[in-house]
């Protein structure tokens, strides 16, 4: 009917493709990099019980977007310091080092995963996302 026409197919929906291509070109392999991660506001009105489970899927979030791997490992120590708060409050925010490595498991769909762990930093003034040289 005529209430339709005024949709017309919108011209900015043309470009994603172009733009995703260029963001799925093939990055460096194997790269480590730390980043801040803000929680807080990434659990903001939340119900209490959620929180902690939330910030960690949230982190795997970041991390997936990040480095470009849906296999993402939270380390032990990062775990302990986002529940050590409680699962009501987890820390406002957090120092990740995110590590993209190559899966040694030869039959896993994806050939690389990333690895989160906790960075111990006094401050959170200041940081900038960082590009570690692996040693």
């Amino acid at each position: 009917g005529y209430q339709y026409e005024h949709l017309q197919p919108d011209p900015c929906q043309f470009h994603t493709n172009i733009k995703m291509a260029r963001d799925s070109a093939p990055k460096p392999d194997l790269v480590t990099r730390d980043y801040t991660i803000h929680l807080s506001k990434r659990v903001h009105k939340q119900q209490f019980k959620k929180r902690a489970p939330r910030a960690v899927k949230e982190i795997k979030k970041f991390a997936e977007k990040a480095m470009g791997t849906k296999d993402v490992r939270i380390d032990t120590r990062l775990n302990k310091y986002v529940w050590s708060t409680g699962v009501k409050n987890p820390p406002t925010r957090v120092r990740v080092r995110l590590s993209r490595k190559r899966n040694e498991d030869e039959e896993a769909d994806e050939k690389l995963y990333t690895l989160a762990q906790l960075v111990e930093v006094s401050s959170f003034k200041g940081l900038q996302t960082e590009n570690v040289e692996s040693a």
